[in-house]
């Protein structure tokens, strides 16, 4: 420190990490805010002077992958801004496969790569070699090489952001160590340093692994576990080229890149090490742990065993240092919801510089604007929970996913680690049933029944699973008779006060304003008309409302909905979802199940779609909503923890001679894709309006109503739509969709997926994508066009559609 802190500062930003210094740069180039940013000792002595370097682009998320790709681009033209170099190469990325799983992930890959406008080539082993040439490839299948990839200098670009950040403006300050924080009304306004106080209007906290106790002096929890990790350099190797593509050799769990004539290497083992669950020391800056040999030589040993000529290296140097990790491999960005002002971006899970600068700009603008610019959802805050707070359970949940880090991605492969945690009163009856349970936000949840006990178990596959033919079944009795689901997990809100149904006016872009026994499918917007939360409220009473949402998404609509209470509104928002259970009975014969158990009467004229009662059945008095997320005749039951085993005995006794079957969460999403019901964070995101995602029958514009979101939806009406919905039904039946896949119109990409999978009653692979074009999605040029699917590098034919595939006028809904 060699001058005083300033009183004041618009933006605090602590951490001087490559994350910290790219968001001051941003907040102070894009946004010309009044930026001071805190480091504890040094800039990059956190973990950000030891990181590897490597920066790949492609994730699963198209936002993410946009977020790397602005990273490249940034560092390749950040010194000619500040004079300082990066140390950016873009060598490009070759990854070997040595397993036929692997190289289907790579087909998978490549196309998922297209569809996001990227270039990746599938390449043989021999061509692999003449790229590397020190390499043993006579047990690969194949690989990939991405040519955009590349490498830099971690401190190198962290010091040019520091640079471009101080010549916008900002004012970097390190030796200065955050002790606390001042608030007023559930806001931060003043940072509490070791020189002094600083006023302020929003913190950005960037303090890597420190981010957890930083957040914990303002009372949030950003979940991280510091995980060791170890890597070696080598002296120079003689023949290596300095070009190299940077590599990575994920069945032998190792990555490369050249490093002055020789290489740094090391890898992700299946015992990783987690280090302290408490807090890190302070001063813990340039420092490394001791070096653990005989853990690193598994490592050692596949390297050599795939560069024969590190047998003869010297090991230069050996890292061995931490770096946080979180729960499910995604950082973590944005603001928490547990203060209004306070946000984080944190957690980078040893890919920090490949996302710096634009985790940074993205960062930036939300805390500049308010919100996100983009669906950030995979890397949102709010996708954890309560769970993910328990330092014992996210350790070893940490320790799972760090191990799976270069594993084989399978579609709908769960983790294992921390269950179970938070279970329905039916757990143990649908266990007993041979239930295969799913985790989400900590909640077991059935995701398919399996014949026997001995058969309940996932097993793995890149094609269809052993739980397809189980699942046809219980997609059938949804169909042709009653399917009963365990849906406790739901998120549940219950929204009281006189000001509740003005709250919901200002958040619902659908009409709320029914009378109590009603209820509203319906989405909350951002300012840009873009879909934050899709929800079902029913209006209890003149002051009382109950929201029901994804299980997922409880931190996220929560919070988005107290995010715009103001201290003046009388107005409470009480979360119910562990108080109470909630079971689905969905199909043809539903009517005649509850009818058996209940003296309420059940008829359309009586009890039509979209009402909600309360009821007495099987002695427990309950609230029945009409409703339905499968597509046929059906309602959810709301009722007390306490109340749910007897409801549900009765239900399966009575549904015995109507053919009753229990049901779970893969049916659901058969049966929903039948229908094109959306699902929020895949088919609906932040970056889609309700008009281009073909829900605009849920949009309420008709009177003056001022709601959030409505002045973009107003000017999209007059402007022809760039991206449409549609569904899309594969000819070839033994096709598996997973998502992504990229959408041909005339044999030219139109889109990718959203959504993937099958549909029994259809007897097809089926999805749901957005068709884009700049001149405007209209009906004449998309239904004109012939459709194929890229479907792991392969084409198939398709058929394309805006109605749903089954039940287009949904008369089997209101029967």
């Amino acid at each position: 420190m060699t001058q005083a802190l300033p009183a004041h500062a618009a933006i605090v930003v602590i951490g001087g990490g490559i994350v910290g210094c790219s968001t001051a740069y941003h907040l102070a180039r894009d946004h010309k805010a009044e930026v001071v940013l805190l480091e504890q000792n040094e800039l990059t002595s956190g973990s950000t002077w030891h990181a590897a370097g490597l920066v790949g682009q492609l994730r699963s998320s198209a936002s993410i992958t946009q977020l790397l790709r602005y990273s490249v681009d940034l560092y390749g033209k950040l010194e000619a801004e500040t004079g300082l170099a990066t140390g950016w190469k873009m060598t490009g990325c070759l990854r070997l496969a040595a397993n036929p799983d692997r190289m289907v992930e790579y087909r998978r890959l490549a196309t998922t790569a297209r569809s996001f406008g990227m270039e990746m080539h599938l390449i043989t082993p021999s061509e692999a070699k003449a790229m590397w040439p020190l390499l043993e490839v006579g047990d690969l299948v194949g690989a990939s090489f991405l040519p955009t990839d590349g490498q830099a200098s971690p401190s190198d670009v962290t010091r040019s952001l520091a640079k471009g950040a101080r010549q916008h403006g900002a004012k970097i300050f390190e030796g200065a160590r955050v002790t606390g924080f001042a608030f007023q009304g559930g806001r931060i306004i003043g940072v509490e340093t070791t020189h002094g106080p600083i006023a302020c209007e929003a913190v950005v906290n960037c303090a890597g692994q420190w981010a957890r106790q930083i957040g914990a002096m303002a009372g949030v929890s950003v979940p991280l576990q510091p995980m060791k990790h170890q890597y070696a350099i080598t002296d120079k190797i003689p023949g290596l080229a300095r070009d190299l593509p940077t590599l990575r050799d994920p069945d032998r769990r190792t990555y490369f890149k050249e490093e002055v004539g020789g290489l740094a290497f090391g890898g992700y083992e299946p015992n990783p090490q987690a280090w302290t669950s408490g807090d890190v020391d302070a001063d813990f800056a340039y420092r490394l742990f001791d070096d653990e040999f005989e853990h690193f030589e598994p490592h050692m040993l596949n390297a050599i065993a795939r560069i024969p000529a590190l047998e003869e290296a010297g090991v230069r140097k050996m890292m061995h240092a931490p770096e946080s990790f979180t729960a499910d491999g995604n950082f973590i960005l944005g603001r928490a919801p547990e203060r209004p002002n306070f946000y984080v971006g944190a957690g980078f899970n040893a890919f920090g510089i490949a996302a710096g600068g634009g985790a940074g700009w993205a960062l930036a603008h939300w805390v500049a604007r308010g919100e996100a610019p983009m669906d950030l959802w995979a890397v949102d805050i709010r996708r954890f929970g309560a769970p993910h707070a328990d330092r014992q359970w996210l350790r070893e949940r940490v320790v799972e996913a760090t191990a799976k880090h270069y594993a084989i991605a399978y579609p709908n492969e769960e983790y294992d680690s921390g269950r179970p945690l938070l279970v329905s009163p039916l757990y143990d009856r649908l266990k007993a049933s041979a239930a295969v349970f799913g985790s989400k936000l900590g909640w077991e949840r059935a995701n398919w029944f399996a014949p026997s006990a001995a058969a309940a178990r996932d097993e793995c596959a890149m094609g269809r699973q052993n739980w397809f033919a189980a699942v046809g079944e219980e997609h059938r009795a949804a169909r042709e008779r009653v399917a009963i689901f365990d849906q406790s997990s739901f998120a549940k809100f219950d929204l009281l006060g006189k000001d509740a149904e003005k709250l919901l006016r200002f958040l619902c872009a659908g009409d709320v304003s029914k009378p109590p026994g009603r209820l509203t499918y319906t989405q909350m917007l951002n300012s840009r008309g873009g879909v934050e939360c899709d929800l079902t409220v029913a209006r209890l009473g003149r002051d009382h409302f109950t929201l029901v949402v994804g299980t997922g998404f409880r931190t996220h609509d929560g919070a988005w909905v107290r995010d715009h209470i103001r201290p003046r509104d009388n107005v409470r928002l009480v979360d119910a979802t562990e108080r109470r259970a909630t079971l689905a009975v969905m199909g043809p014969r539903s009517r005649q199940l509850l009818g058996a158990l209940t003296a309420a009467p059940l008829s359309n004229a009586a009890f039509p779609f979209g009402h909600a009662r309360e009821i007495e059945l099987a002695g427990a008095k309950l609230l029945a909503m009409r409703v339905t997320y499968v597509g046929e005749l059906g309602w959810e039951l709301h009722m007390e923890n306490a109340d749910a085993p007897a409801v549900f005995d009765a239900l399966m006794a009575e549904g015995r001679p109507l053919g009753a079957a229990l049901a779970g969460y893969r049916a659901i999403e058969s049966l929903r894709l039948e229908k094109a019901y959306r699902a929020w964070g895949a088919d609906v995101t932040p970056n889609d309006t309700p008009f281009e995602a073909g829900l605009g029958f849920a949009v309420h514009l008709k009177d003056e109503r001022a709601f959030l979101g409505r002045d973009a939806l107003v000017a999209a009406r007059l402007k022809p739509l760039k991206k449409r919905l549609a569904n899309f039904i594969c000819d070839d039946e033994a096709v598996t969709l997973v998502g992504r896949e990229t959408i041909l119109r005339d044999g030219e990409p139109v889109g990718y997926l959203t959504s993937g999978g099958y549909g029994h009653t259809l007897r097809r692979p089926l999805g749901m994508g957005y068709l884009r074009r700049p001149a405007g999605v209209g009906d004449d040029w998309a239904l004109a066009g012939r459709y194929e699917l890229v479907v792991a590098e392969e084409r198939k034919a398709c058929k394309m559609n805006f109605a749903p595939p089954y039940d287009a006028a949904g008369a089997r809904v209101r029967a």
